[in-house]
């Protein structure tokens, strides 16, 4: 029994879904599981793009062999050698041992690096623009460095305007329908591509918009990704395509204000609860408070992005800041967050830590964010007389909300 899909013309998806992991590449949470996929041509020739995890490599192997149908397998393209993709790639090799691979000669010393296993005889050297005949279709290699691996290559079908997109254009969660046409998109899986994007790729902006360049000077009917659904209609395809836009330039893609708090014994959240009922009174339709104790940092950071405005609050904890509020904003420092006005709120009994660290990374660690005044640097919980500050600083958020752009002008 195997899982598999006509695309067009002989070109096949292959997918497994996975259930068990709870987190993908041990950090990230994946509640809804993993999805993998591959791609198989049935041409004169016959080829597999990329393999998939350890988790799938039953299902993966039997899908390949269900497909060749008594066939030998002539070519293997890796598009790159991260294990969630190539961990069944010895599997597949040493059951069809005919079968050559294509890559890049990073792609090769990497391989060896993970498996040991040396295949040089059957290595295939390619680069930017080199192209693969099987028979009907010709297979165009396009370079994707740092998208979101060194040796990363995607790979286009010249003649079914195919392009298969290694990690970009994926997703974390589980799929049922394979297009993205055939559900609510936005809805169901728009979040799990943000959260995707931003944690695994986020910090690739610019390397993105060189391949977005590229993507743009082709015709393109399906867009092929590793993780999640496919996009075969233009509607769909543009969509992800401004999606990643505004993901790959860190520019918010609607107005609105994120709280990110910490709280030890409740009084910062008091003080972020009431400041969000106040952006409320005064106006701000899209008000998003979060737990950073509570809600894991991925979450966060791809609301962060989403959204045109940030507010920071947190306590003093064993003088540093709330340790959990420093993982969060030390994983926006590392995705190179920018591009945002930010308020601030700080706590403590004796000694005044997090209130100068948070001010730190808004105004010297991230790039070209905006601190929003006034601030708040409140002594255990917040006093009679900075509830007119806090009132100030909701006034001032709101106005800049309401005055900020159209997102949708400041992506190029």
């Amino acid at each position: 029994m195997y899982c598999v899909e006509e695309i067009k013309n002989g070109v096949y998806w292959m997918g497994c879904n996975d259930f068990q992991s709870e987190l993908f590449e041990r950090i990230f949470p994946i509640p809804e599981g993993m999805t993998y996929n591959s791609y198989f041509i049935d041409d004169e020739k016959t080829c597999v793009l990329d393999a998939m995890d350890k988790s799938c490599r039953d299902e993966f192997l039997e899908n390949v062999e269900g497909l060749l149908k008594g066939r030998q397998l002539d070519y293997f393209v890796l598009q790159h050698m991260e294990p969630d993709h190539a961990s069944s790639a010895v599997a597949l090799l040493e059951k069809y041992p005919e079968a050559k691979i294509i890559g890049q000669p990073q792609t090769f010393k990497l391989f060896e690096q993970f498996f040991r296993h040396p295949m040089k005889d059957r290595y295939v050297n390619v680069t930017e623009g080199d192209q693969l005949t099987l028979g009907k279709h010709t297979l165009q290699f396009i370079k994707a460095p740092m998208v979101h691996w060194p040796e990363v290559i995607m790979t286009y079908d010249v003649t079914d305007k195919i392009l298969f997109t290694a990690d970009a254009f994926g997703m974390f969660g589980t799929v049922g329908n394979t297009y993205a046409d055939q559900v609510d998109f936005e809805e169901d899986y728009l979040a799990q591509a943000r959260r995707y994007y931003v944690n695994i790729v986020g910090k690739y902006g610019p390397q993105v918009m060189n391949v977005l360049k590229k993507a743009a000077g082709i015709p393109i009917d399906v867009l092929c990704p590793l993780h999640g659904v496919m996009f075969r209609t233009p509607e769909t395809i543009q969509y992800i395509l401004k999606k990643y836009l505004h993901w790959a330039q860190c520019i918010p893609e609607k107005k609105g204000v994120v709280i990110a708090f910490a709280s030890i014994y409740g009084d910062t959240q008091r003080a972020a609860c009431k400041l969000a009922h106040k952006l409320s009174d005064a106006g701000v339709r899209d008000v998003r408070l979060y737990d950073v104790s509570k809600t894991h940092s991925s979450y966060i950071t791809a609301k962060a992005w989403e959204y045109s405005h940030l507010v920071l609050a947190s306590p003093t904890y064993n003088l540093n800041l709330f340790l959990p509020m420093e993982t969060c904003l030390h994983d926006l420092e590392t995705l190179l967050f920018q591009n945002r006005k930010i308020a601030v709120i700080g706590c403590h009994s004796w000694a005044s830590v997090a209130y100068k660290t948070m001010l730190e990374y808004v105004q010297h660690k991230f790039k070209n964010c905006e601190l929003i005044e006034p601030t708040i640097d409140m002594k255990s919980s917040l006093a009679a007389d900075q509830e007119c500050i806090l009132d100030e600083m909701a006034k001032n958020i709101a106005a800049d909300v309401a005055a900020y752009a159209d997102p949708d002008t400041l992506i190029k």
